[in-house]
């Protein structure tokens, strides 16, 4: 279906950019020869709590105090 949508647009392009997209198409296979595409580089799923203690700090007792003004 992507291919046929590719070359029905191809086909109402005018030559020069017909040329265009050939150099490009050659351009993205070079570049893509020895590479392995990868649409979504697998990610770790957080986890809650992997931070817990890290960051212990001494509040001061008159934290929720307001500000002088």
């Amino acid at each position: 279906m992507l291919e046929t949508t590719i070359l029905e647009t191809l086909v109402k392009l005018p030559d020069s950019l017909k040329q265009e997209v050939l150099h490009y198409v050659e351009f993205l296979a070079a570049k893509y020869a020895n590479n392995e595409i990868t649409v979504n580089p697998s990610q770790k799923k957080r986890q809650a709590g992997m931070m817990k203690g890290t960051f212990v700090l001494p509040l001061a007792d008159d934290f929720d105090a307001p500000f002088d003004s």
